[in-house]
């Protein structure tokens, strides 16, 4: 729902809508709307929750270089943007200005979802056919969560033998801050036993391919995180 109409965005929003504003950074020197209109706005219709369930969306009132022409602050209109819990900007294709770029990198690392994973548990030696338990500690560093379905997935890799192992979370729950995963999963019966590399990744549901650039180290070229081994023992 855009911003414009306060009756239909509240309308919209309560009926699962997200929300979206075309004009961030208007500074402008009559009747500046990111001074109140805006903040009042947000809390008069009551959106300020949306977040949670559905993206905040929003759009440049000018570009960044007239910003900067114009002597606008640049943190007095990220700083909203962050507290709406923002999703995506559209910046309208255009330059950001080179002294604002580390303001600019640090706002993208915030923006939308930003999911680390600070601690994988599990055993050193699994028999095929048992139940392995995984312990996860998740942390999004962001100011929303995923919003689509992915699905969290373990890979037993080797040369020779794979397993994809389907982890039982929603991640769309997983709002800014920690979340905690403790689930047992089924090592297939049917895996050769040797040593299998542990590989994790958020998948596309549709077609099982890995969707989601973590902020954590270990990424192959195909889009899995090798994070560990393990031994599959008869």
């Amino acid at each position: 729902m855009n911003f414009d109409e306060p009756e239909a965005l509240a309308y919209g929003t309560q009926h699962d809508a997200g929300w979206r504003l075309d004009c961030l950074g208007d500074m402008k020197a009559r009747n500046p709307e990111m001074l109140d209109q805006y903040p009042e706005e947000v809390a008069r219709t009551g959106i300020g929750g949306v977040w949670k369930r559905r993206p905040v969306s929003l759009e440049t009132c000018g570009t960044p270089a007239q910003w900067k022409r114009d002597g606008y602050d640049v943190n007095y209109i990220l700083d909203p943007a962050l507290r709406w819990h923002v999703t995506s900007v559209n910046v309208k294709s255009s330059p950001i200005p080179p002294e604002w770029k580390p303001q600019f990198e640090q706002f993208e690392k915030r923006m939308g979802y930003r999911l680390i994973l600070r601690r994988l548990e599990y055993a050193r030696q699994v028999a095929p056919g048992a139940m392995l338990p995984v312990h996860m500690w998740w942390y999004n560093a962001g100011v929303a969560p995923v919003y689509r379905e992915y699905r969290l997935t373990m890979q037993l890799w080797s040369a020779s033998a794979q397993a994809v192992i389907y982890i039982p979370a929603d991640i769309r729950n997983w709002l800014p801050g920690d979340s905690v995963v403790d689930e047992p999963v089924y090592i297939p019966r049917s895996l050769p036993p040797g040593p299998y590399h542990v590989r994790i990744a958020l998948v596309d549901p549709d077609n099982g391919a890995p969707a989601i650039r973590l902020a954590i180290d270990g990424r192959q070229n195909d889009g899995w995180y090798d994070l560990g081994t393990i031994e599959v023992q008869r």
